[in-house]
């Protein structure tokens, strides 16, 4: 038994691997008011930070603009080795997960978990954010909304229709379907694809490969039953961006459950992508035009 109970996250560790370059040139990263923000919480004008789930660095080099140190805590050789090849002035990665870093106590004044901590099992990370964080230290779980608005209703509507696609390929995967029927045609009122959200595409998801993960609306709640936190609020902002066909449908790509299922021979007619393609280049073409990110910040301030 590990201390986050019975689960077994090197599953969700293993969803991330083998596709870090195109996750690593698509992703966004946070707004910087939020630094602002995180910095003011902890009464720190250069704090130390650790970003847990750091994934290929995107999250640790953007809190290394604002913070004095930072280090990046992640399971998946893949994606730390991506992140290493960007070294970034004041920034280490270490191996480890969110329940059990291996770093020291009272380490940090602010700990982030950006577009992670629905993959950790948050008794257990809670845990370790208050045994690493210091008096007074703050957490955010930092997430973004899917996909971006980028200004077309039929691409939008196009990325959601895909993903729910998706969703019900996973949940027969999961479920051990068989061939003929895991490649069945899908039906749009299909059980497993209802209440997607692209704010909380976790929430009542099945997942292959014995992957776990928690509902973003979640967060909050977690925060506040931990009992490791003086004041736990959530908060919401926009990050503008510019893209283009080719990134919106790369962005796609760069989801868990795309690569998943084509590591189990799916193939991108059969997921729709080339529809998303299509509607992406039709509507979005090669121009670069401004992408807005909704991101939602889960924050707990640790007494001091």
């Amino acid at each position: 038994m590990t201390p986050e109970g019975s689960f077994d996250l090197a599953p969700n560790a293993r969803r991330f691997t083998g596709f870090a370059d195109l996750y690593d040139t698509v992703r966004p990263t946070p707004p910087d008011e939020l630094a602002e923000v995180l910095m003011q919480y902890c009464g720190r004008s250069s704090p130390d930070v650790v970003d847990l789930g750091s994934g290929t660095g995107l999250s640790t080099r953007w809190a290394a603009r604002w913070a004095g140190s930072v280090t990046g805590v992640e399971p998946s050789p893949d994606m730390r080795a991506a992140a290493e090849a960007k070294p970034s002035a004041g920034v280490r990665y270490v191996s480890g997960y969110a329940h059990e870093t291996g770093l020291p106590d009272d380490c940090a004044d602010v700990v982030l978990a950006v577009q992670a901590f629905h993959w950790m099992e948050p008794i257990g990370t809670l845990a370790e954010v208050a045994r690493v964080a210091r008096p007074g230290a703050v957490f955010a779980a930092v997430d973004c909304d899917w996909p971006p608005t980028v200004g077309s209703a039929e691409v939008e509507r196009a990325w959601a229709e895909c993903r729910k696609r998706l969703r019900v390929y996973e949940a027969r995967v999961a479920g051990g379907a068989a061939e003929e029927s895991l490649h069945a045609p899908v039906d749009a009122d299909d059980r497993a694809g209802r209440g997607y959200s692209g704010r909380d595409a976790h929430r009542d998801r099945t997942l292959a490969w014995g992957v776990q993960s928690w509902s973003k609306d979640s967060h909050l709640d977690s925060l506040r039953s931990s009992g490791h936190f003086a004041w736990c609020h959530e908060l919401a902002m926009h990050k503008a961006e510019r893209g283009d066909a080719q990134r919106f449908v790369d962005l796609f790509r760069s989801q868990g459950d795309y690569q998943t299922l084509r590591h189990v021979g799916f193939e991108d007619a059969e997921l729709g992508i080339a529809r998303l393609d299509d509607t992406a280049r039709r509507c979005l073409g090669d121009r670069e035009v401004p992408w807005w990110f909704t991101y939602r910040a889960q924050v707990g301030v640790l007494p001091r």
